[in-house]
């Protein structure tokens, strides 16, 4: 039975009462599988527009990577846009870009609009740079304003290192528009309208195959079927062999995350603001304060998901000493994993995939914002209203490498680890030379 995991997410999430499994046969006009971010954004989209609509999990509501994330609701997709230019054009790179700033708009507007609780949210973002360069920051800033209308602050070494008291960061870009929440609990609000709405969730009810039968599709469950027009796969990390081709093209990557123990006044040796921050790294760390005094810390990728508690908050640990020498001592109360759906070209697959079946999946550890805006485009898609889904044509269905797939991947991370270390190390020597 797949279920909640203990982290700072489900210590602190809304009461939620168990959803039966999937018993017999339903119909709905929609059937969606997954209940993460992008099944439940799919599915409020879809029951907004009138239609009728199931949600399938193997598990429990956002059980997976969406319950338990850092939490980061940011502009962009988790391929970079210079890289999104050069495959689409700088047309569809700022069609897509806008798009990603819709997906940040509608998770703050739920949040405020439905007054969902315990949700948090907390506005700003630090990009930190591990290394000096400030010039091409500022272009960067520049680039974003001129080609995308979007506006970030510059903070320079001095003002940086007045937030985040540290010796590794450099320059940092501000994202005010971006904000930090509790993704398990706006999940769970999301869930909780979407069947005031009149929709249905089952739990503990995994797909095993979906049948094309005449006028649809029938989706097939250990216990139970739903007769429906449309199917949209939401699968993320998790999803297994029965999804077909959709599996095969994209790899479950980990990533980690810790929470420290409560650090009280030594939180004012650290950090002295309340912005999310993450790193310039290929595989950053990113981390925030929550419950006023704690860091929620992440980082690190690999794939194969670690699951030993201890060891995983010795890694991170390290990584948190690396930044803040002054927490040594520092103790963590909970360590966890969680499994990311990424894609080899780093977009997400939105889109159709025949008639009747639809992907909104592999966002790539950046499916706060993501996630929603693609729930968004398949609705409208389904419905009849749009065909923005059509942005994302560039990004099909690549294989992965089957199962070569991981051994390569993290062999490319283990590369870019190396790049990392050595561009921050000739930074730090500059620095520390005498003009």
């Amino acid at each position: 039975m797949l279920t909640y995991n203990n982290n700072y997410y489900t210590s602190t999430m809304r009461d939620t009462p168990p959803r039966p499994a999937l018993s017999g046969n339903v119909r709905a006009d929609v059937c969606i599988v997954g209940a993460g971010l992008a099944g439940l954004s799919t599915a409020w989209e879809v029951v907004s527009r009138g239609r009728s609509v199931v949600v399938l999990d193997a598990g429990r509501v956002a059980w997976g990577a969406s319950g338990r994330n850092g939490g980061f609701v940011l502009q962009g997709w988790s391929e970079g846009m210079s890289a999104i230019e050069r495959r689409c054009g700088q047309p569809t790179a700022a069609a897509l870009f806008k798009l990603s700033l819709e997906g940040v708009d509608i998770v703050r507007d739920t949040i405020a609009r439905q007054a969902l609780p315990g949700c948090s949210p907390m506005t700003g973002k630090l990009s930190v740079i591990r290394y000096d360069d400030a010039e091409n920051l500022q272009r960067l800033r520049d680039k974003m304003a001129t080609a995308y209308d979007f506006h970030l602050d510059y903070l320079d070494r001095d003002a940086v290192r007045e937030r985040l008291k540290t010796e590794r960061y450099f320059q940092a870009l501000r994202d005010t528009h971006g904000f930090h929440f509790h993704p398990l609990n706006y999940c769970l609000g999301l869930a909780g309208l979407i069947e005031q709405q009149g929709g249905t969730i089952h739990e503990q009810s995994p797909m095993v195959q979906v049948e094309r039968r005449e006028g649809g599709h029938r989706v097939v469950t250990d216990r139970g079927t739903v007769d429906c027009g449309d199917v949209v796969y939401c699968c993320g990390g998790y999803g297994g062999p029965e999804f077909g081709p959709l599996r095969r093209a994209f790899l479950p990557i980990a990533t980690y995350a810790v929470l420290t123990e409560r650090l009280g006044p030594r939180l004012a040796q650290v950090m002295t603001t309340t912005d999310a921050v993450g790193d310039n790294r290929r595989a950053s760390d990113y981390y925030r304060i929550v419950d006023g005094d704690r860091l929620l810390w992440g980082g690190r990728i690999t794939t194969k998901n670690l699951q030993d508690e201890k060891r995983l908050g010795q890694l991170l640990t390290a990584d948190i000493l690396d930044v803040y020498p002054q927490l040594s001592g520092v103790r963590i109360d909970k360590a966890w994993s969680g499994l990311m759906g990424y894609a080899r070209h780093k977009m997400p697959h939105i889109a159709s995939l025949g008639p009747g079946q639809w992907a909104c999946t592999s966002f790539g550890g950046h499916g706060m914002n993501t996630a929603p805006i693609g729930g968004r485009v398949i609705a409208e898609a389904l419905c009849g209203e749009s065909d923005r889904y059509r942005l994302f044509d560039a990004y099909g269905l690549q294989w992965n490498g089957g199962p070569l797939g991981p051994a390569a991947a993290q062999t490319v991370y283990a590369g870019l680890k190396i790049m990392d270390f050595f561009q921050e190390t000739r930074s730090q020597r500059k620095v520390a030379t005498p003009h």
